[in-house]
């Protein structure tokens, strides 16, 4: 690659402990303008998490030293932003969910196409750069005791003595809130928040999107006149009890 394109390639940290795969994954990247950086194991991974600022980080799951499950754990202790996309040969939906709990972006099975792998990355990295809808401008929220800061990702529950306190969402949560935050009172479908956030519709983003969700109602929970509603076979409403439905 040219030194202009260097500037400008995005830089990807690649944790694989099967060093010829490693490479090879790693020559198909470059040739498509990736900058990526490969280490082989868990530990050599957060080290090289730590030293640099990474556009997508891409962790195989089974690794000695540290599994990818627990280096994702590690990179989310303190970094919320980065996406993560797992490899692994683990199909098991259990696995998935877990890799979605911890953080993940997306989850590929071995074998896989490289090719898929390039699709998923470039929809992740659009998401990431995608300028805002101009029909959902607003990025401030008032509803029931919470002020909802979008850009900040800052939920500020305000109780009745005034006591306030400040949760920092990570970006998919900020996202979802958005959403459930516009369409206050009204029905979110399921397919919109998974295309918009997600970026696709199918069993797994729809599982993670549950997840998230979960942790979404637990940070309403201390206003009793909120609640996130599961509207079966729709999607979702973020109900606030003492106000009417606005569109």
């Amino acid at each position: 690659m040219s030194d202009a394109t260097q500037a400008i390639a995005p830089k990807i940290l690649l944790v694989e402990d099967d060093r010829n795969f490693g490479d090879v994954l790693r020559s198909f990247l470059e040739v498509h303008d990736y900058d990526v950086t490969l280490a082989t194991d868990g530990l050599a991974g957060f080290e090289a998490y730590r030293k640099g600022k990474w556009d997508v980080c891409i962790f195989d799951v089974m690794m000695p030293r540290l599994s990818g499950f627990e280096l994702a754990k590690k990179v989310r202790e303190s970094d919320k932003d980065t996406p993560i996309i797992f490899l692994t040969a683990k199909a098991m939906k259990e696995d998935i969910l877990n890799g979605f709990e911890i953080g993940a972006d997306d989850y590929i099975t071995k074998p896989f196409n490289s090719e898929e792998l390039l699709a998923r990355m470039n929809v992740i990295l659009r998401r990431s750069a995608a300028p805002p809808d101009p029909k959902e401008e607003q990025t401030e929220f008032e509803f029931g005791q919470f002020h909802f800061n979008f850009p900040l990702r800052i939920l500020t529950h305000t109780d009745a003595e005034g006591e306030k306190n400040k949760e920092k969402l990570s970006p998919k949560e900020a996202q979802l809130l958005r959403l459930f935050a516009i369409n206050k009172n009204d029905i979110l479908s399921r397919n919109e928040a998974l295309t918009k956030i997600w970026g696709e519709d199918n069993y797994f983003t729809a599982r993670s999107m549950d997840v998230f969700v979960t942790k979404l109602r637990k940070y309403v929970k201390p206003d009793e006149n909120i609640e996130i509603v599961n509207i079966h076979g729709n999607g979702f409403q973020l109900l606030i009890r003492g106000e009417g439905s606005e569109a």
